[in-house]
């Protein structure tokens, strides 16, 4: 199933106010919802996304980062075009450190590693992402385990993206060791994986940037919300 049919029944969560995180004169970190487009989708109904609601709040905000629509957590927005265009740069030239919390299926073995798979988009399924070591773009995560839970035969994930490949989480997931997908993942996870959620389990837990102005190094974290 793929996200562009899940799109044709867009229904995204009430909005019930934003969760600002962070707020100043030049940047805004807000916490966005599983469920809500981060901008406006293609065709009529998908208008309200995560950018929509934060400019009716903060009109200056402008994009410069997305999350996945199923995925919840931290998402920085620049107010005006130059602290966009600074944070912009700042993402694109891998400065910002991300991490996520995920929780996938069955037992991985190895406390920690790293997987290192280049990805490109699989075009006639597209949006569908696939393993490409001709064509493909780099792609590294860290991973760390937090939690086995063998009653449940899942493990509780922190991930470190090294770089921003379209659904490289959920890709390295269910490439590593075998194939652990993340739950609820409508997109790669077989239907009994899919079953085991009412959402994706994926979150982005904290951001790591420098302010755009005075180069504070900033922290920023949100609750993971499963």
């Amino acid at each position: 199933m793929s996200q562009s049919h899940n799109l044709e029944i867009y229904n995204p969560p009430p909005d019930t106010g934003l969760s600002v995180i962070f707020a100043d004169e030049c940047l805004l970190v807000v916490d966005k919802p599983s469920g809500l487009l981060s901008v406006p989708g293609r065709g009529e109904g998908k208008d309200d996304c995560l950018v929509s609601r934060v400019q009716k709040v903060y009109p200056d905000a402008l994009t410069v980062h997305r999350l996945d629509m199923a995925t919840s957590g931290l998402v920085v927005f620049g107010r005006g075009a130059a602290m966009q265009r600074a944070l912009s740069i700042a993402f694109m030239d891998r400065k910002v450190k991300k991490r996520y919390v995920a929780v996938v299926d069955g037992i991985v073995e190895n406390n920690s590693g790293t997987v290192d798979l280049p990805l490109i988009i699989d075009w006639p399924n597209r949006p569908r992402q696939k393993v490409d070591y001709q064509e493909g773009k780099e792609a590294i995560t860290h991973y760390r385990v937090l939690l086995r839970d063998g009653a449940r035969q899942v493990t509780r994930m922190e991930l470190d993206p090294q770089t921003g490949r379209a659904h490289q989480l959920r890709m390295h997931m269910l490439h590593l060791d075998g194939g652990h997908p993340i739950l609820g993942d409508d997109i790669y996870a077989p239907p009994e994986v899919l079953a085991k959620a009412d959402r994706l389990l994926l979150h982005a837990s904290r951001l790591v940037l420098r302010h755009p102005v005075t180069f504070e190094e900033m922290e920023f974290e949100a609750p993971v919300p499963f």
